[in-house]
């Protein structure tokens, strides 16, 4: 049976040059209405345990979450999934810094910048400030990933700043670990922990 793993998979082989009409027939068999542009696979694997975690069946409501490969792929995704393409509503997640390449692919789709929030570095670093360092770090121990926590903390290039930024880096030293974390954090969230992009995203939908 169609899925949505399916649908995001015909979306990126579309986005990369292929045909479109796969997306457009998984779309209509699933009733794909939203579609949530966020930067990477880790971003989705968040926002997909947030919402799981409130008893929110996004596919069943007609919303897919697509990892787009990076903020400068938002102009191609929104217009194959918003006005120009297949019509669906748009909402996402955007960091700060590349709040431009939104605008600016927004529009050039025709599509409105509201239901798109706004993370101050990513949505790591806000998991990571929402829990704080230390409710991080018990994380990294339990998944047992101390060890080489350490060993990156120690080496020249990394010793001296924050604690936030270098639990950020960490994370993305390893390929999978991003992923994996972006579940983990928010399966830690407690009730009202919830980082403002992340809640107003979910409220949003």
């Amino acid at each position: 049976m169609a899925d949505m793993e399916a649908f995001r998979d015909a979306v990126a082989h579309w986005a990369a040059g292929g045909p479109g009409g796969p997306a457009g027939e998984l779309a209509e068999h699933l009733g794909v209405r939203t579609a949530v542009l966020v930067e990477g696979p880790s971003d989705l694997a968040a926002v997909g345990t947030l919402a799981a975690r409130g008893g929110r069946d996004l596919a069943g409501e007609g919303v897919c979450v697509v990892s787009m490969g990076g903020a400068m792929n938002v102009a191609r995704y929104a217009g194959l999934l918003g006005p120009p393409g297949l019509g669906l509503r748009l909402a996402g997640l955007c960091d700060e810094n590349e709040q431009g390449f939104y605008r600016r692919g927004l529009e050039r789709a025709g599509a409105s910048a509201e239901g798109f929030f706004v993370c101050v570095a990513d949505l790591e670093e806000e998991l990571i400030r929402a829990l704080g360092v230390p409710g991080v770090e018990e994380i990294v121990r339990t998944e047992g990933d101390l060890p080489a926590w350490q060993t990156f903390v120690r080496q020249p290039a990394h010793q001296g700043g924050a604690a936030e930024r270098q639990l950020r880096r960490f994370m993305g030293t390893k390929a999978g670990r991003k992923i994996r974390y972006g579940h983990l954090l928010v399966e830690a969230l407690e009730a009202g922990q919830e980082p403002a992009p992340l809640r107003g995203l979910l409220a949003h939908l």
